[in-house]
């Protein structure tokens, strides 16, 4: 930790109220400045200010990890910032994660009762002296303009305040140890929307739509006089008559209160954030006539500032479109954790949701010091018998790990190595990797099943109910995918990928490799005997398929495609099978299948959404309303389909023995019903470009390797090994 820190106190205020802290220092300085730099963490979020101005640019910092034992501290160079003579050092800290709302409950000060400071400034002067203001008993504690902010119920803002009344802070014996350095990307505004359209609806409202659902706040510009009041409320979608709709949002009202003073003024919400892409006035100094109106409204995206590393695009915009609403989600719910939507209360760094969509997260950006910050946080929340909690940070507690989302123990890792190429990410994780697996062994009688407590199933499946089906072979004969043939699955997929793991790193795992044996043997005796399967859904073909738990797979696939038959040409599947499907099909003879999927327009399918004018990925196919408390418009499981565009669509995989691109292996599967597919991304090696083109009777092929990459190319029945450069192949 930063021994600078270890001068500073904890900081906080006499108060308990809703009111954010603003903690003040003012100090003289006697000479020139030549450096300087601010240390600060908090329990909450903070921001701070010197001499008025803001410092740095990121937001909601220190970040949201389990605070218990890991709190994140930042650094700023405030040079240029520092006068000569009286300085000015403002900090603002508000609830955020750490005291205010989280989770679907809605539980508040989970982490710590009330927001708390703990800063450091260091100065060093042109004449060699320096410089340090910590936090101490001689530090003020004042209350700002911010009345009120919280991420589920928005924020209140008084413009007309500046400067109340300060008072004597209160020291708090926190201690130093869980303080690290900063270990994620920082949240910062990253793309800038002005309002597309001014809706009045058949109600009478008047609403803002920005084209585009997202994560981020609004920002506005007006002259108003003191007392003017300003009341804004988030929306996704309008209902099916045209007006505003937000039942979806549950508890989460998100609502801005703003109080003008007098004069020109300009505001954006400091420490919340909402998922929205509709925004209703319901309070505005002037009469709105048209868009010229609202000019100075802007939306402003938020999400961790994350590197753009992967493109896609072909012959058919509805897919392109799919693809935009694919990285779209990625955007909204990459904010800080892995979150699942970023609008109702909820917005949790649920594992299932994380695990499958990692492949697709990390070929569209670079996700690896993100995801290596959340994994940190896995472990410190893992529990003493290996058990991985269901959301991560933990704020859920009283749920017991559950297959497919408490996976995300292994998986994550297994393919941020396979993307990135960094052995050190396994290093760092397989102890926690080899103590889930041997959590699922201690379960239940059979240490080679894992059938014992309550599962998740196949969430969201339209063949079965939410949130999960009872845990019955009569459950799964009438229709539910059998939750136990999920999780003991699972199981046999985290041991596969454990022994990868060890292997990659040198470790013996003949232990094992024996136990894969057994639990992939004691599965097909369990749910395939005589060789017919106990739960006949895609998802329980797709993960016996996808994972490799049968040895007929020709066999398997043809029952899969007969299902998707007898759906009419339609998926089944939830956030457990719609992953591994379009790959279960296409790795076994049926891709026309797999493309029909993919291409499908009514429900329930990717495109139905996108038809339906969707920006986002839904959480339910038919985006129905019906159960407004649990639909979200801005979920991205589904977008998972997304690391198959990129491997099979276009063709560009890794080859785990040569992870991180450094060999690619490139087996494009054509569709007629598209004329051309591309795709790129951006390793450490350099851009991998590749695709094909139809071309009268003839289809061109072509990939670009990066200089000291190889690549393996499998178009016709061999594979063809080439160096770096660009290579073109023309098949007919």
């Amino acid at each position: 930790m930063s021994e600078l820190l270890k001068r500073a106190q904890w900081l906080r205020a006499a108060w308990d109220d809703e009111i954010p802290p603003v903690f003040r220092k003012e100090f003289i300085l006697d000479g020139a400045v030549k450096r300087a730099e601010l240390t600060v963490t908090a329990m909450g979020i903070y921001e701070a200010e010197l001499n008025r101005v803001r410092v740095g640019d990121e937001r909601f910092a220190p970040g949201w990890t389990m605070y218990q034992k890991r709190l994140q501290y930042q650094k700023y160079d405030v040079t240029e910032l520092l006068n000569r003579g009286t300085n000015l050092l403002d900090i603002t800290v508000a609830n955020g994660w750490c005291v205010g709302k989280v989770g679907y409950e809605g539980r508040s000060r989970v982490w710590a009762h009330q927001p708390e400071l703990l800063a450091c400034l260091e100065v060093e002067l042109e004449n060699g002296t320096t410089f340090t203001v910590c936090t101490d008993s001689d530090w003020t504690v004042g209350k700002g303009p911010v009345r009120a902010s919280e991420f589920f119920d928005g924020e209140i803002y008084d413009a007309r305040i500046e400067n109340g009344e300060f008072t004597t802070p209160i020291l708090t014996a926190r201690g130093y140890e869980n303080l690290i350095p900063q270990e994620g990307e920082v949240v910062r505004v990253t793309d800038v929307h002005p309002v597309k359209e001014v809706i009045f609806t058949p109600k009478g409202e008047i609403v803002l739509d920005f084209g585009q659902n997202m994560s981020g706040i609004v920002e506005f510009e007006l002259t108003a006089k003191s007392g003017d009041r300003v009341e804004m409320s988030p929306a996704e979608i309008l209902d099916s008559e045209g007006n505003f709709f937000n039942e979806n949002y549950r508890s989460a009202a998100g609502r801005i209160v703003y109080t003008c003073k007098d004069g020109m003024q300009k505001y954006a919400p400091h420490f919340m954030f909402q998922g929205f892409r509709y925004l209703r006035l319901d309070a505005w100094p002037f009469e709105i006539r048209s868009i010229e109106d609202v000019r100075s409204v802007r939306a402003l995206t938020l999400h961790s500032d994350l590197q753009r590393t992967g493109t896609f695009s072909c012959s058919d915009e509805l897919v392109n479109q799919l693809f935009s609403n694919i990285i779209w989600g990625q955007k909204s719910n990459f904010l800080e954790i892995p979150t699942d939507c970023p609008q109702r209360n909820e917005r949790c760094g649920w594992t299932g949701d994380a695990q499958v969509f990692i492949r697709t997260a990390t070929y569209n950006y670079n996700v690896e010091k993100f995801f290596r910050k959340w994994l940190n946080d896995l472990k410190a929340c893992q529990f003493p018998n290996g058990g991985v909690p269901l959301v991560i940070p933990d704020v859920v507690y009283d749920k017991e790990p559950a297959a497919a989302w408490s996976d995300a123990a292994v998986i994550c890792p297994w393919q941020l190595y396979l993307t990135y190429g960094n052995l050190n990410i396994l290093e760092d994780q397989f102890e926690s990797m080899r103590a889930w697996v041997e959590f699922i062994r201690a379960q239940g009688t059979n240490e080679y099943l894992w059938e014992h407590g309550r599962q998740y199933a196949d969430w969201c499946a339209p063949d079965a109910p939410c949130p999960w089906p009872e845990l019955s072979k009569e459950a799964a004969m009438s229709g539910a995918t059998y939750p136990y043939l999920v999780s003991s699955a699972y199981y046999a997929y985290s041991t596969k990928l454990l022994v990868k793991a060890g292997r990659a790193l040198g470790k013996d795992m003949s232990e094992y490799e024996r136990l894969y044996d057994m639990i992939r043997r004691t599965y097909q005796n369990r749910y395939f005997p005589n060789g017919n399967i106990i739960s006949n859904t895609q998802t329980a073909w797709v993960l016996s398929l996808y994972f490799d738990l049968v040895d007929d797979k020709a066999n398997a696939a043809a029952q899969l495609a007969k299902l998707v038959e007898q759906a009419g040409g339609a998926l089944t599947t939830g956030f457990i099978g719609t992953p591994y499907l379009l790959h279960a099909l296409s790795d076994n003879g049926y891709v026309d299948l797999a493309y029909s999927l993919l291409l499908r327009r009514e429900s329930p399918s990717w495109l139905y959404a996108v038809e339906h004018g969707a920006t986002t990925i839904w959480e339910r196919w038919d985006g129905s309303t019906k159960d407004a408390a649990n639909c979200s418009f801005n979920h991205y499981a589904y977008g998972a389909v997304g690391d198959w565009l990129y491997q099979t669509a276009a063709g560009i995989a890794p080859d785990e023995t040569a992870p991180g691109f450094q060999n690619i292996i490139f087996a494009p599967k054509p569709d007629s019903r598209l004329t051309w597919c591309k795709a790129s991304i951006d390793t450490k090696y350099g851009t991998v470009a590749g695709g094909w083109l139809r071309r009268d009777d003839a289809t061109v092929y072509e990939l670009t390797v990066p200089d000291g990459c190889t690549a393996t190319l499998f178009l016709n029945s061999t594979a063809e090994h080439v160096s770096s450069g660009t290579h073109r192949r023309v098949v007919k």
